[in-house]
């Protein structure tokens, strides 16, 4: 077997998908069999700056070359071969945010991160003028946010794209994006596969009267779809990428994607009638959609597969982070007690406790928020854990409220789906660092759906891998093979996956949750207007 993966090692016919995480840039290898190799990754965290959550962009190329280096070094050690070549590349990173640049290729203005909840008013004027859901983390809604706030960078911008594009333009030199990440930046026209253009000319008409020398389509990145070749690794991309100067330039790579996309592709969820949700410093589901919303609604945003169907997604801003926090509040107390114990165990431990509580949570109530949440209607984060004199408060109970906490925003958007619009949904799939402890969080999110949950054994692998494939797909797919027929006759034909059902039990715990839930979001604000009137931001 490691003779296969040698030669294809020698003969450049692997793929290699890095995604910008929240919290993690990771790369990874893999081979014909669409298999992993080799792995590298970086740890990092977005910091609040002038008011505004970014990442530093030498925080963006040092996380690019380590998590790199780290891979190209496991292959050197696994293999005795050094990495000159790679049959294919691509770049994913979460989606939505701003970066904007002038003619000379310089940032504008700090990256605004998806994370940022200051565009209400834009995002609530476009989405009227548009009758089309603008959310506040889109692209669009930060630019026209800067330009409601008089910001002086406005006039001066040649070009806007997402993480996944900067990086994409950066190795390249092409201003190109995925449909998937696109559709996170304006409004996509279903039947031209392009930017919605009677949207785009109201957007113009908008900022008419203030004399910018640019109109939207001409600072927005060009849309390709998965399977098409997106520009290739240029010689001063490839001294970027591997500063060791060895790999080697004029690799092809395939269009940059945003996480939700390779979330869908990663969980072979791209099939009108399936779904996806992706955990990690926040959460997503996305159903791809038979047939339109019959009315806007603003918890759901309308995005696209990375070949362009359509999907209704539901994100929230907050998933995992306070849930970490408290872990590692319980790994101080442990190791304070003498014991070391690793963060598998800390998760496992801890995690599997919550399938021991009451259905509910024993009435406890948590906000994992440390940034503001849109879905609800907080502006700025305030983590929270709130407990009656009668409530049960024990460890298990405790757990499991922070569990179904970190999907109540979540849950608020999936019931508009199912129980309003009546979507139907065959399976969800699931993937993400919370479901490397088995069962536990698919319990959870099957009892907040209500619907079957699968995870493949190909669920910690993330972004990161979906990224290799669409870059697989490109490389190796046949002429006029689909996407979703790569994945289910080549990539995940002998993959195997758990599916757990909901419990009738666990349902009907969380919808008692959700009740206490909606109604303490009072509580919640409460404590943001508190605090923000003090002075303690």
């Amino acid at each position: 077997m490691d003779q296969n993966i040698k030669q294809a090692i020698l003969n450049g016919e692997t793929s290699l998908g890095i995604e910008f995480g929240s919290t993690r840039i990771k790369a990874i290898l893999i081979d014909q069999r669409f298999e992993t190799i080799a792995t590298g990754s970086y740890e990092w965290e977005n910091l609040l700056l002038d008011g505004y959550w970014t990442y530093h962009l030498t925080d963006i190329l040092k996380g690019l070359q380590t998590a790199y280096q780290e891979m190209k070094q496991e292959v050197e050690r696994k293999y005795e071969l050094k990495l000159t070549k790679v049959g294919s590349i691509g770049f994913s990173a979460m989606m939505h945010g701003y970066m904007a640049f002038d003619s000379k290729g310089e940032l504008l203005v700090p990256f605004r991160t998806w994370r940022n909840a200051t565009t209400g008013a834009a995002a609530k004027e476009l989405t009227d003028k548009f009758q089309f859901n603008i959310p506040e983390r889109w692209s669009i809604a930060h630019l026209y946010q800067a330009i409601l706030n008089g910001e002086e960078h406005v006039p001066g911008i040649d070009y806007v794209t997402t993480l996944s594009g900067y990086i994409h333009w950066l190795l390249t030199g092409s201003k190109a994006i995925g449909i998937g990440d696109a559709s996170g930046m304006f409004p996509i026209d279903e039947r031209t596969q392009d930017y919605h253009a009677a949207m785009a000319g109201q957007f113009d008409e908008l900022n008419a009267a203030k004399g910018y020398p640019w109109k939207l389509n001409d600072i927005l990145p060009k849309i390709y779809h998965a399977g098409e070749q997106a520009g290739v690794l240029t010689e001063a991309g490839a001294r970027l990428l591997d500063a060791s100067g060895e790999l080697q330039a004029g690799i092809p790579l395939c269009p940059p994607e945003g996480d939700a996309g390779t979330g869908m592709v990663a969980t072979n969820s791209v099939r009108k009638r399936t779904g996806n949700i992706s955990v990690g410093t926040s959460v997503f589901a996305m159903i791809v959609l038979e047939k339109d919303l019959s009315t806007v609604y603003p918890e759901i945003d309308m995005v696209t597969t990375p070949d362009g169907s359509p999907v209704g997604m539901v994100h929230a801003n907050n998933c995992s982070s306070d849930i970490n926090a408290w872990v590692g509040l319980f790994r101080e107390f442990a190791e304070a007690m003498g014991i070391k114990a690793d963060s598998g165990q800390l998760f496992s431990v801890l995690f599997n406790k919550a399938l021991e509580a009451d259905a509910d949570g024993g009435g406890l109530l948590s906000y994992g928020y440390f940034s503001g949440e849109n879905i609800t209607g907080i502006e700025k984060g305030r983590p929270l854990f709130v407990r009656s004199p009668e409530s049960r408060f024990n460890l298990a109970n405790f757990m499991r409220t922070h569990l179904f906490s970190a999907f109540g925003a979540l849950k608020i958007g999936m019931d508009i789906l199912t129980k309003k619009e009546n979507v139907s949904i065959d399976s969800i799939l699931a993937h993400g660092g919370l479901f490397k402890t088995p069962v536990v969080g698919q319990k959870i999110v099957a009892a907040s759906m209500n619907v079957p949950i699968s995870v493949m054994a190909t669920a910690g692998e993330g972004g990161a891998w979906g990224m290799a494939i669409l870059a697989a797909y490109m490389q190796n797919k046949e002429q006029q093979e689909r996407l979703d027929d790569f994945l289910d006759h080549k990539v995940f034909k002998d993959v195997e996956g758990q599916v757990i059902h909901p419990d009738a039990a666990d349902v009907a715990g969380f919808e008692r949750f959700m009740q206490r839930y909606t109604e303490g979001l009072a509580i919640e604000q409460a404590a943001v207007d508190h605090l923000v009137e003090n002075g303690r931001n």
